[in-house]
């Protein structure tokens, strides 16, 4: 039998849930955003008209011993949350109820002070939920991960069951193996995760803005974050060095089994696409094989997939191997630059034609 191994976007569809259910063994958990005016997400766009209701409905579908994780993830949050007694409450009686019902096992958050903030008010709730550090907690060192626990020790939340590393580890096998390792030896039931196909620049310059442009937005209810990152951020670079796609610290499907010696789960991200993309992602991962667009895998940098064409079956079977050994000094190195000519072709451009009758 198959020992589940992805963590993946949860989407409240009915045949999106058919699919994960169908492929359940290698499924072990899901993350979801909570629908409603409070954007609570680090990158949330919820459905139209989705209620609480329907997503716990659909929840409760997923097959048994999935577990359940809620976003709370965004970089930081507007003061009044933080200090509204009404907004809080609101929030604290969401999360009630999702644990009332049986189908959340903890919040993945970035911000401490809601995650002291909710123990505060309702620490008996805090009680039953793991508080899981965010992948922009950024977790690359032993200090860092036993500095987050102890944090976490200071609240009434329990501690986490997984710890999401840093998607730098994935270019530095070497500390991954030693973080893994160390973790092991002293914290042998905690299961390590990491994110495979976000697709973003390595030691992305733009991240910490970007992460608070989108809480921005969040407290603010605007959507202006997407529009700066594509006018100044990295996707204005890579449109025009499309190459550091290559540096980018993806994992290819083919490869994700050399991963799976030193962590348990690989998270899938792309909470904001579509079903169809997701379900092609996730099952590309599972049959550990892409024979397309690689653009088509990853979150992040999806929109070049209209764009360019990167064949993923033309990179070697050790390509996780050679970029880990890369310096990032493209001017001398030119590796990815002369890999990336002969690998990929720019797409033609559609134009979709409105005719009137």
């Amino acid at each position: 039998m198959t020992t589940p191994f992805l963590d993946v976007p949860f989407l409240p569809e009915e045949a999106y849930v058919a699919f994960l259910n169908s492929n359940s063994d290698s499924i072990d958990s899901v993350y979801f955003s909570l629908p409603g005016e409070q954007r609570l997400d680090n990158r949330s766009h919820a459905y139209p008209g989705e209620t609480l209701s329907h997503l716990i409905k659909l929840l409760a579908q997923l097959a048994k011993g999935h577990k359940r994780y809620i976003l709370l993830n965004s970089r930081f949050y507007g003061t009044g949350l933080l200090t509204d007694k009404q907004q809080l409450r609101a929030l604290v009686a969401k999360l009630e109820h999702c644990v009332e019902q049986g189908i959340v096992n903890g919040i993945v958050y970035c911000d401490q002070y809601l995650l002291q903030a909710l123990s505060n008010e309702a620490p008996n709730l805090a009680a039953q939920l793991e508080a899981v550090p965010g992948l922009n907690t950024m977790l690359d060192s032993q200090g860092k991960i036993e500095a987050h626990l102890a944090y976490i020790g200071e609240t009434r939340f329990c501690q986490p069951k997984r710890l999401i590393l840093d998607r730098s580890l994935n270019r530095n096998l070497t500390k991954l193996t030693e973080i893994s390792t160390w973790c092991r030896q002293g914290l042998p039931d905690m299961r390590l995760e990491i994110v495979g196909n976000e697709g973003c620049l390595p030691w992305c310059p733009y991240r910490s803005s970007h992460d608070a442009y989108i809480a921005l937005d969040n407290c603010n209810s605007s959507d202006n974050s997407e529009a700066i990152n594509q006018a100044l951020g990295c996707r204005q670079l890579l449109k025009k060095q499309p190459y550091r796609i290559l540096q980018s610290p993806f994992i290819r499907p083919e490869d994700i089994d050399s991963y799976l010696y030193d962590v348990d789960l690989i998270k899938i991200s792309g909470r904001n696409l579509s079903s169809t993309d997701l379900t092609r992602i996730i099952s590309a991962y599972i049959e550990r094989s892409w024979n397309g667009n690689l653009m088509e895998l990853l979150d992040s940098s999806n929109w070049l997939a209209k764009e360019l064409y990167i064949d993923n079956s033309a990179l070697s079977f050790d390509f996780a191997n050679m970029l880990s050994l890369c310096n990032n000094r493209c001017e001398t190195c030119r590796f990815c630059i002369e890999l990336f000519q002969s690998i990929s072709n720019p797409l033609p451009i559609t134009n979709s034609v409105t005719t009137e009758n």
